[in-house]
């Protein structure tokens, strides 16, 4: 028996609309909506300030402003420092329970089919992450969540009550948790949500990374298992992903698993409340590949 995703919340969307007449009265900004952003769960839309610049406005409800900028925004302004191209930071304010921000609309457009050169230029951005925040230990580490619920995420209560295989994977991740030190407590900056959706590409060449709202402190590599679990939601080319399997395979088990068993828990979680009964099979089949 399987439980229904109508059963468990559902994440909140953006009211894009409602952001901008919100922003306009706190700070005096008048921006004009010029469309909605693709893909996502939680949404985005495209904006235009008076002199006709295009920017990004998103959201990230039951947070803080001062919150994320020091964490998310702060890691995204070390990367920028190193040359990375995350996107600038624009405007950030407190709308109730959300924060919203405006970020620089940065050029390319999302990647449809992740090859081998994508992998490339992935594999050499995530090695630019490394030590980045070395001065800053006041940003937060990564939180894995493998024995807690997470704050919309990550929720251990769908898996337990989905089927037999959700209940199996999340007694696993609950003994990872238990089994695990503090996990991904690096000076490395974590992007935190690294899948082909977040990357901007012109020609073949990555232009832009962005969605850095759940950016960390932590382990560089931790993004490299997510991208995995990216890779296996989209077309990627032949033999990309396995590939990054050998990669994943060079990784400590203490890096790996606990990671393994966050993402896990992530998609399967997000799939039980969002998504069809066979979605849910979807990411039992790619998690249950390394639980041991």
């Amino acid at each position: 028996m399987s439980s229904s995703p109508q059963r468990w919340a559902r994440a909140e969307r953006l009211d894009a609309a409602r952001m901008v007449d919100a922003l306009h009265a706190q700070t005096g900004v008048r921006l004009t909506l010029d469309g909605a952003c693709s893909g996502g769960q939680v949404g985005a839309a495209y904006v235009r300030w008076a002199d006709g610049r295009r920017s990004v406005l998103k959201w990230r409800p039951h947070s803080r402003a001062e919150e994320m900028r020091a964490g998310p925004l702060a890691v995204t302004e070390a990367l920028r420092r190193a040359g990375y191209p995350a996107p600038a930071t624009e405007l950030v304010t407190q709308v109730g329970h959300a924060v919203v921000i405006v970020q620089e609309l940065l050029p390319g457009r999302k990647i449809d089919r992740f090859d081998h050169r994508s992998l490339d230029q992935v594999l050499q951005l995530n090695e630019l992450q490394t030590g980045r925040l070395s001065e800053r230990p006041d940003i937060p580490a990564v939180d894995l969540h493998l024995q807690d619920d997470g704050a919309g995420y990550c929720l251990h209560g769908p898996l337990r009550e989905h089927n037999r295989r959700s209940a199996a994977l999340e007694r696993w991740i609950a003994t990872v948790g238990a089994e695990s030190p503090p996990p991904l407590t690096e000076a490395d900056a974590v992007h935190f949500d690294f899948h082909p959706g977040n990357l901007l590409a012109d020609g073949g060449a990555i232009t832009g990374v962005v969605d850095w709202d759940g950016a960390a402190r932590g382990d560089r590599r931790f993004d490299l298992v997510t991208l995995r679990f990216g890779l296996h939601a989209q077309e990627s080319g032949p033999g990309v992903a396995q590939r990054l399997d050998a990669v994943l395979d060079s990784l400590p088990e203490d890096i790996l698993r606990p990671t393994w068993a966050h993402l896990s828990l992530r998609m399967v979680d997000w799939a039980i409340r969002h998504f069809t009964p066979s979605d849910v099979e979807h990411w039992l089949d790619l998690a249950e590949q390394r639980v041991s």
